[in-house]
Parts: structure tokens; sequence; C-alpha cells
């Protein structure tokens, strides 16, 4: 896990989180109650003198069984952490530990937890496929390429990079739409690079689904411009025969 300032713990989607909770007196809790919620009113985790969600006790939310536990070693030193494993998206949100029995009138810590998503290929509905990439062959000041996003739900954003991952300058994109699935069509020219390999990336953030392929592009040199087209054309279908 990441800590991501106080009381804020940052992972990535199926990453483990840890949510820390101690006392400072580092008294001996084995037979103490704490309570973790979320948002308040989710029960997340609860410890009553060595009673809990996973040795019996009814009432976890269903968010949360089976992947909750405490560190049962550390409750002695006042440690009440919790391990979140193999965090979802919805698990984020505002977690409190609450000690509601101790003296003078219990405590309470507030954890905020964020997690982000992996950013991976994902097998939803809707998401795009890995996009079509295509040499159109050479230009007077390059070469143009062409990316191509079919049938992705919502509709993402298209974008060309170079091998290092800086975006390239683009133009518009043309973006067509035909029953609620989009199609996204980007051309950028290209110069000589030190790789010479180019990349196109559709993101569509609100589903956590990136995508994206690469093709290497040829540079010609001092050749003939129709000779040098035929032959980008040529090795541009090559490089995507697979």
């Amino acid at each position: 896990r990441r800590y991501g300032g106080p009381g804020v713990v940052r992972v990535v989607e199926g990453e483990d989180a840890i949510l820390p909770c101690s006392l400072s007196t580092k008294e001996d809790i084995v037979q103490k109650l704490f309570d973790w919620k979320k948002d308040g009113q989710k029960e997340v985790f609860l410890y009553d003198a060595g009673i809990h969600y996973n040795n019996g006790r009814p009432g976890q939310d269903e968010q949360f069984k089976g992947r909750v536990s405490h560190f049962q070693e550390e409750l002695k030193y006042g440690n009440a952490s919790i391990i979140i494993r193999n965090t979802k998206i919805e698990d984020r949100g505002n977690y409190t530990c609450a000690f509601p029995r101790l003296k003078p009138e219990g405590k309470i810590f507030n954890i905020e937890l964020i997690v982000e998503w992996t950013f991976k290929n994902r097998n939803i509905s809707g998401a795009a496929p890995p996009p079509y990439l295509k040499n159109l062959g050479a230009t007077e000041d390059g070469v143009l390429l062409q990316c191509v996003v079919r049938g992705a739900f919502p509709k993402p954003k298209v974008e060309w990079q170079d091998s290092d991952g800086n975006v390239l300058p683009a133009e518009e994109p043309h973006v067509s739409e035909r029953g609620g699935r989009y199609d996204v069509t980007l051309l950028t020219n290209v110069t000589k690079t030190k790789t010479n390999r180019f990349r196109c990336v559709a993101t569509q953030e609100n589903i956590g689904h990136v995508t994206d392929d690469d093709i290497y592009v040829p540079f010609c040199g001092e050749i003939s411009f129709n000779w040098c087209l035929n032959l980008q054309i040529l090795l541009g279908f090559e490089e995507h025969a697979h």
C-alpha cells in the first residue's frame, strides 16, 4: 500500500490495503472491542474480545465478506489495523476505527481509502477492443498514421504517442455512433525518432479500461517520393499483418 498523506491510504485496484489504527498508549486490546465501518454505516470488521466476523460473528456487510482480517499478534500492542485484500473500486471511501468502550469517551480514528483504476484490458461490455493501426504512407513532411477504434461505449479518448509516452499532435478525431457504440478514427503525421515506433492508446476512464497497440514506421531517407510512398504502404501492411 501507499500512504497519500495523514489519514489517507492509496492503492491500485486489486492490491491489498492496510488501514492503520493503533492506540498511542499501546495497551493490550485482546479483550477489548473495536469496530471498523465504511462511510458511517457499512460493517467492515468488528472485534469483541476474540469474537469477530471471521470466526462466526454475523453482521458483516456482504461487500467485505472473506476479504478483511486483523493482525492477531499485534492486538497486545494496541494495534487494531486491518487489511482489505483484493481491493475493488467500490471500496474507496471513508473508514472509521472506533473503540466505543474506552474511557472516558471512547476513541475514533478516521482513514480515507483511495482505490485507483488498474487501467488494463478489461472484459467489460462496451470496452474498446485493441485499436487497428495503419500506415497510410509518406507525406511531404513525414508519414501519415491512422488509428481506428471500433464499437466502444462510453466514447473513448484516443491519442497517438511516441515511444516515450509523449502525446503527439493529431487531427481532430472523426467520431461516428451506431447503436450506442462509438467508432473513432485519429490521424497523425509523424517524423523520424530514435525508435520510429508509435503507439495509439484508447482510454475509457469511467469504466477503468485502456487498450493500445503500436506500429513501427520505416523512414525512407533521400529516395524518390513516389517510390517511398509505395514502400511505406507495403511495409505498413506487413507490419500489421499479424
